[in-house]
C-alpha cells in the first residue's frame, strides 16, 4: 500500500554576494574597521586606500543602509564565514514531508488504529499526514459514509495530539483526501 511521493526538494540557500574595494559605486560609505569600530562616512576612494593601508580590503556590508555600510576585512575570509554560516543554516534546516496514509470505505477499527498510530508516528518526526481514501465503483455514491471514516481518524487522532486541518476533505473525481498537521 505505498503512496506516491514526490522527488524531496532541497531548500535553497543563496548565498549573497557582498562588493568589495573598486566594485563599490557610491561616493560615501560609512566604515567600521576590523575591531568593529565605528571610525565615521568617509568618501569611498579614502576608505579604499586606508583599508589597503591595513592590508585589508573595503566589505560593503549593509548596502541598503544610508549610506552603505562596508567593514574593513580580509574579503576571501569573510566570504567564507558566510558560506560557512549558510551550511550550518542548510544542515540545522529540516523540510516538512508530508507522509500518505490510505484509508477505505470499509476499514475495521483494528485497521483504523493501526493508521492513527501510524500518522501519530508522522506527527512525531515532525512531518504532516495525507489521508486518501480512493471510492471505488458504487463506494462514489455514499460520500456521506467517507466522511465519516475521515471524521472517525481525525477524532482518534486529535485525543492524542492537538491538530490542525492543512486542507479540508477535498474530492477529485472519486479520490478524497486532507491534509493534518500537528497544531504546535
Amino acid at each position: 500500500m505505498r503512496i506516491h511521493r514526490h522527488r524531496q526538494r532541497k531548500p535553497k540557500f543563496n548565498i549573497p554576494e557582498y562588493r568589495a574595494n573598486e566594485r563599490i559605486d557610491v561616493p560615501e560609505v560609512r566604515v567600521i574597521d576590523e575591531n568593529d569600530v565605528s571610525l565615521d562616512i568617509l568618501p569611498t576612494h579614502k576608505a579604499i586606500a586606508l583599508a589597503r593601508e591595513r592590508g585589508l580590503d573595503l566589505i560593503e556590508v549593509s548596502p541598503k543602509a544610508n549610506p552603505p555600510v562596508c567593514k574593513f576585512a580580509d574579503a576571501g575570509h569573510f566570504k567564507y564565514q558566510k558560506e560557512k554560516e549558510v551550511r550550518k543554516q542548510r544542515a540545522q534546516s529540516k523540510e516538512v514531508e508530508i507522509k500518505g496514509i490510505r484509508l477505505t470505505m470499509r476499514i475495521g477499527s483494528g485497521d483504523l488504529t493501526i493508521r492513527v498510530e501510524q500518522a501519530k508516528k508522522f506527527f512525531e518526526h515532525g512531518n504532516k499526514v495525507k489521508a486518501e481514501m480512493i471510492l471505488r465503483g458504487r463506494e462514489r455514491a455514499h460520500f456521506d459514509k467517507a466522511k465519516e471514516v475521515f471524521g472517525l481518524f481525525t477524532t482518534q487522532l486529535g485525543a492524542h495530539y492537538p491538530i490542525k486541518v492543512e486542507q479540508a476533505l477535498k474530492n477529485q473525481e472519486g479520490k478524497l483526501f486532507m491534509v493534518l498537521a500537528r497544531a504546535s
